[in-house]
């Protein structure tokens, strides 16, 4: 078969170039060698801070993380599953637990990495105040609007939220009014948006959204203790996934996760 006049001469000059041999490097980039990151499956909540443990890990070794955030119930379902990731990092233990009742997770990975608590927000521009007790007037606060939350059947900061204002006696005051969204950051920004009075999300939320104020803090023994998980999954697959996975529980991750509010919990 006769090639085009063009593509012959190009073809000519390559074996030339190449000493007489045409070499496949030479009519194509080489693939990169260096192995990609992990996949990394983490709560809403975490996002601002995870970003920028991300970079700096990416920093020091030269690629990134694959992170998909999404309310903690589903993607401890996706993994069960059968979702690929490398990492999961849950905002309780409840659904770490059903993860691991499936048997994906790697024995001996599973560690209690952070600790975050849960408040009342008003948009910025509110001049509502609140003591956060027994009782307190929650629903007449509302008015006739409602209440954002993350779902709270099964969405960690919605639970939390939902166990806090029962045991304050309060709950149903205003059961019928929340506004239940799919997980917290959705919940903030509704309130950031001024489409609701109030919200309840971590303080690690209200923190990172400038529209937003924090009206009072929940008493810790109003509501079980607010603690982020983290794990290898049992069918992690390359040495990245450990590399992140010893950095999130390193100094320097620690150092960014505290800058974004969160508590640091010790480890051995």
């Amino acid at each position: 078969m006769r090639l085009p006049g063009t593509v012959a001469a190009i073809l000519a000059g390559l074996l030339l170039m190449g000493g007489g041999t045409l070499r496949a490097d030479r009519l194509m980039p080489q693939a990169s060698a260096q192995e990609t990151g992990p996949t990394v499956f983490a709560a809403a909540s975490l996002k601002d801070a995870l970003d920028e443990v991300n970079e700096a890990w990416g920093s020091e070794a030269g690629k990134r993380a694959r992170i998909s955030y999404a309310a903690t119930s589903a993607l401890a379902k996706q993994i069960a599953e059968g979702a690929p990731a490398d990492i999961f990092l849950s905002a309780d233990r409840d659904w770490m637990d059903f993860v691991q009742e499936t048997g994906r997770i790697e024995p001996g990975s599973r560690a209690d990495l952070l600790a975050n608590r849960i408040v009342l927000i008003a948009p910025e521009s509110s001049d509502t105040t609140a003591d956060i007790e027994q009782g307190f007037p929650l629903a007449k606060m509302l008015g006739e609007a409602r209440l954002a939350m993350a779902n709270v059947a099964a969405v960690p900061a919605g639970k939390y939220g939902k166990a806090a204002l029962q045991s304050l006696g309060v709950w149903e005051s205003v059961e019928g009014r929340v506004a239940q969204a799919q997980n917290v950051r959705a919940a903030l920004a509704l309130v950031a948006r001024g489409e609701a009075p109030l919200g309840i999300v971590y303080s690690t939320d209200a923190r990172a959204e400038s529209r937003v104020r924090i009206v009072g803090t929940f008493p810790d023994g109003s509501h079980p203790p607010i603690i982020y998980p983290v794990a290898q999954l049992a069918d992690a697959t390359g040495s990245s996934a450990t590399e992140f996975y010893e950095f999130l529980r390193g100094k320097r991750a620690a150092s960014i996760f505290r800058d974004h509010g969160f508590e640091v919990l010790p480890h051995e």
